[in-house]
């Protein structure tokens, strides 16, 4: 890690968070990702010394421990990459996590965003939903994330089989909606088989049934091609504050069978890039696959229409401007 940076950006490692921010470390200049053990944050304390031997001009970073990075002459910039204080999670979270949410890590997003020079968000609903949960009216800049449309694209995508396969990207948690895979596995036609992976953090749930692949861990360097070999994309997921995977596999041009909650919407348009389904419902999502595996030329235009939709409005460069922009006006 250079000692010295322009921008410095104290992450957490294992999750998507991360990934975005070292995409823009790997593309502006100047700009240094200080990534830490997720197991530092049960010593909140502890993290000032991520960067303590560490110069910069400003410091980006999330919410949620943002407070403890702040210093006296760097501006702070905050990117809110998901909200998950409000009472619609807890059915999805743990004990712990329902004491942990409505408790101190509230409180610490509270301070830091009040503490803040400036304030993004990685899309529409979770700025509003922020605001809303915590009564904020400072103002919120939407900085969509970017996808690699390079690495992240639909050419020589092909399905080593006859079976149709459906991709669960992501951690296998409640919020992920990995609890109702198998319920979901029930209802599909033969010849479908979904296929799982464990995603970056440590799995909670481990569903089973016969149709069901575990791909394990996949490394994101490997995903492109991952995707490539898919046929849908599958995500019953309960919130997204952006949907990273969902962005990567319409990059890849895959049709896109999602929950219709948070910033889901905000990617997939229903009946053109996909199907929204309502959360938790297993029979909706089951006959929306059903109709895709059975109906190629509708999964090839559909993931078409993805492809151009992430090459508008969500591709890399795009995003590198916007954040280029911001941290010169600061600096």
């Amino acid at each position: 890690m250079n000692p010295s940076a322009d921008i410095l950006s104290p992450m957490a490692r294992g999750n998507g968070a991360h990934v975005l921010h070292k995409m823009i470390e790997s593309r502006l200049a100047g700009y240094r990702v200080a990534d830490y053990s997720p197991w530092l944050t049960l010593f909140p304390p502890l993290l000032p010394g991520v960067i303590a031997n560490m110069q910069c001009a400003l410091i980006h970073t999330t919410p949620d421990y943002g407070l403890f990075f702040r210093r006296p002459r760097n501006p702070l910039v905050l990117t809110i990459h998901h909200y998950m204080c409000d009472p619609g999670i807890r059915p999805f979270s743990s004990a712990l996590q329902q004491i942990h949410y409505a408790t101190d890590l509230k409180w610490f997003i509270r301070c830091s965003l009040a503490s803040a020079t400036l304030v993004t968000s990685v899309s529409r609903f979770s700025a509003e939903h922020t605001k809303v949960e915590l009564k904020l009216k400072t103002a919120i800049k939407i900085i969509y994330n970017g996808i690699d449309e390079k690495r992240f694209h639909p050419r020589g995508r092909k399905n080593p089989s006859s079976t149709v396969r459906v991709l669960f990207s992501g951690n296998l948690t409640r919020r992920k909606g990995a609890q109702w895979l198998p319920a979901i596995a029930a209802g599909l036609n033969d010849g479908i088989v979904i296929h799982h992976t464990s995603g970056l953090g440590r799995a909670q749930l481990r569903p089973r049934a016969p149709n069901l692949c575990d791909l394990g861990r996949v490394p994101w360097e490997n995903m492109p091609e991952l995707y490539r070999v898919s046929d849908i994309l599958l995500s019953p997921t309960v919130r997204e504050g952006f949907g990273l995977a969902i962005a990567e596999a319409m990059a890849c041009g895959l049709p896109v069978v999602a929950s219709d909650c948070s910033a889901v919407p905000e990617l997939v348009d229903d009946g053109l890039g996909g199907f929204l389904c309502p959360v938790g419902d297993v029979l909706a999502f089951a006959e929306k696959i059903n109709l895709l595996a059975e109906t190629p030329a509708l999964r090839h235009r559909m993931g078409e229409y993805n492809r151009a939709k992430v090459e508008r409005f969500f591709t890399v460069d795009r995003m590198i401007t916007e954040y280029r922009e911001l941290f010169e006006s600061l600096l």
